[in-house]
Order: structure tokens, then C-alpha cells, then sequence
């Protein structure tokens, strides 16, 4: 695997497999991985001729009070990870490198509606910052196929949406949640639990699973699933922002929906931990 810092450097590489024909799939991290973003390589084999992956831990995209300064940043570590499953090259640019022309004034892209849901309610500003940044570096690599986690579904969602309006010849593909063997959806943020709170997280996936199994037996009061739920975690130790069962477009439900989405997000300890589930009739 070859890793490169800038974009010059990057292009010159893309630019070459293209000429030799070649397909390239994407996708980009914030780094310190795990066997969830180890399968989005892999997911990138089975569909392009060569994988490119980014580590960028994205300034844009965390909120004044959230965890930028000690977000982990493990790049050698990454880079073996990489290297281990074939990744053909690893773009880790430099801030600077992303932003040349400072951040203060920086053209960004906006989705205003699914911005400012859920997710985005609760951390102003992030979908932005991730647009932003998806768009820079969708057009620093080109792709012609980018995956990324269905643990992120709203975030999935929100590129699927800018992808489509912007009409980036791009296809995007989202990778089932990589969970670990109590259904805790794996996470770089998971390490910020105490021994203790790691066994209590266990909780989030077994009370989605709870409300998506009375959906699928037929139960449709939203609200009181959600209100049961909300009170098992709360007894928990959780400190709940959301657990709401939306559309997979993640507006209300309706009488005709036959798929829905449990979301979640909460604090455990000083730790933000979010998961869904899918749940198709």
C-alpha cells in the first residue's frame, strides 16, 4: 500500500489506473479502525479494480464542546490495518492540505432539511461539515463507487442526497453495521468506555431489537415503543437525546410504510454513542 499526504500526489496515482481502465472504489475514515471500516475495503474489492482510503479527522464536521482534540489518531496503526487487507492506497492529508484557504470563509455544502434532524439537531453544524468534506474529497479522488457504514444511517442518507443533487457521477453503497458479539455497534468512540459502561452499551443494540421485533410482530405504537425503551435505558445509566422509529427517508411513519428505522443516540458516561436498525416487513 502507498500512502500519500497531498492531493497532487494523489491524483497523479488515480490518474494513472485510470488510464490503464481501471475502476476505483473509496472509502474515507477519520481513522483509528476497526473491523467495520476493514469491511468497507473489502466491500471496495468486490466492486472496483483498486480501493482507495482516506484518514482525516475532519475539524468541520465536531461541534465546539465535542471530542476534535482527543479524537484518536492512530495512523500507523491504521496503516497497518490497511495494508492487511489490500487497500492499494491511503490519502492522510494534512488540514492545511484539506482547507488551503483557511476555514473562515470556506464554501461548503449544505443539505437544510436532513441537517437539521435527529442527528443533526442535536450536533448543529455536522452534517454540513460533512458534506463539506465528503464533497472536497469526492473530487480530490473521483471515485466511480463510495462506501460507508448503515451505522451512520442518517449520514448515509445525507451523502446519498448531495450525491443525487449535485449529480456527482458517483455510486454509493452503504456496508452492514460491524458489530461486536454482544450486538454493540462497533465504534472508534467505544474505547472511551469505563469497563463497566462497555458492558451497559450492550443495552442499545437489545432495545432496538426489542422495538423491531414489536414492529415486525405487527405493533405500530410508535411512541409508547419508543417511551418503553427510553425508560430501560434511562434505568440503565443512559442520559438518551433520541429513539425515534422514522421511514427509511426518515420523515414520520405512515399507514403505508412497510420499512422502517429505529434510531438512537445517547450518553453513556461522557460518551455519544449512536445505532439503528432496519427493519423490513
Amino acid at each position: 500500500m502507498k500512502t500519500v499526504r497531498t492531493v497532487a500526489e494523489l491524483r497523479a496515482q488515480v490518474s494513472e489506473w485510470r488510464r490503464a481502465g481501471q475502476r476505483v472504489a473509496f472509502a474515507p475514515t477519520m481513522g483509528n479502525l476497526h473491523a467495520g471500516h476493514l469491511k468497507l475495503i473489502a466491500g471496495g474489492h468486490k466492486l472496483a479494480d483498486r480501493v482507495v482510503s482516506s484518514v482525516f479527522v475532519n475539524p468541520l464536521q465536531f461541534g465546539p464542546t465535542e471530542d476534535f482534540g482527543r479524537y484518536p489518531r492512530t495512523l500507523p496503526d491504521d496503516q497497518q490495518r490497511l495494508e492487511s487487507v489490500n487497500c492499494d492506497l491511503l490519502f492522510a492529508p494534512t488540514v492545511d492540505e484539506m482547507y488551503p484557504n483557511g476555514r473562515e470563509h470556506l464554501c461548503q455544502v449544505s443539505l437544510p432539511h436532513y441537517s437539521t434532524i435527529l442527528e443533526g439537531h442535536f450536533r448543529p453544524g455536522h452534517f454540513d461539515g460533512v458534506t463539506t468534506v465528503v464533497n472536497i474529497l469526492f473530487n480530490q479522488v473521483q471515485p466511480d463507487v463510495a462506501l460507508f457504514g448503515e451505522k451512520d444511517y442518517q449520514q448515509l442518507l445525507v451523502i446519498r442526497r448531495m450525491v443525487s443533487d449535485l449529480h456527482l457521477p458517483i455510486e454509493i453503497v452503504g456496508v452492514p453495521t460491524e458489530r461486536e458479539t454482544d450486538g454493540l455497534a462497533m465504534s472508534s468512540r467505544n474505547q472511551y468506555l469505563a469497563a463497566d459502561e462497555r458492558r451497559t452499551a450492550a443495552q442499545i443494540h437489545a432495545t432496538l431489537t426489542e422495538i423491531a421485533d414489536a414492529i415486525r410482530a405487527g405493533r405500530r405504537d410508535f411512541g409508547e415503543l419508543c417511551a418503553q425503551g427510553l425508560g430501560r435505558l434511562l434505568a440503565a445509566g443512559f442520559k438518551p437525546q433520541y429513539l425515534e422509529v422514522r421511514n427509511p427517508q426518515l420523515d414520520p411513519p405512515g399507514a403505508q410504510d412497510d420499512a422502517f428505522v429505529v434510531l438512537l443516540a445517547a450518553f453513556l458516561g461522557k460518551t455519544r454513542l449512536i445505532d439503528n436498525l432496519v427493519v423490513k416487513l
